[in-house]
């Protein structure tokens, strides 16, 4: 009783176009791993326009100056002030 795998295919697509009554078919729009990619990219920006919105108009500073290493090493040094 060995079946064809032509016959199978046939017998498959028959099963499978039958759907079920009461359920919807859910189509994805954007894919998962599209999803994770947009909001991979939607925190680093949140982030970076964070911080400069956070150096430039909260505190005063160039907006330009958040990309440079001495603005970070200064704020980590205020930050590890006290600790030794």
């Amino acid at each position: 009783m060995s079946v064809s795998r032509e016959e199978y295919r046939k017998e498959k697509s028959k099963k499978e176009t039958k759907p079920k009554a009461g359920r919807k078919i859910r189509v994805r729009l954007i894919p998962i791993w599209l999803r994770l990619i947009i909001i991979t990219v939607l925190i680093a920006v949140s982030i970076i326009s964070g911080a400069i919105v956070g150096y430039s108009f909260l505190g005063g500073g160039k907006p330009g100056d958040v990309f440079k290493k001495s603005t970070w090493t200064h704020i980590g040094d205020l930050v590890n002030k006290g600790v030794k």
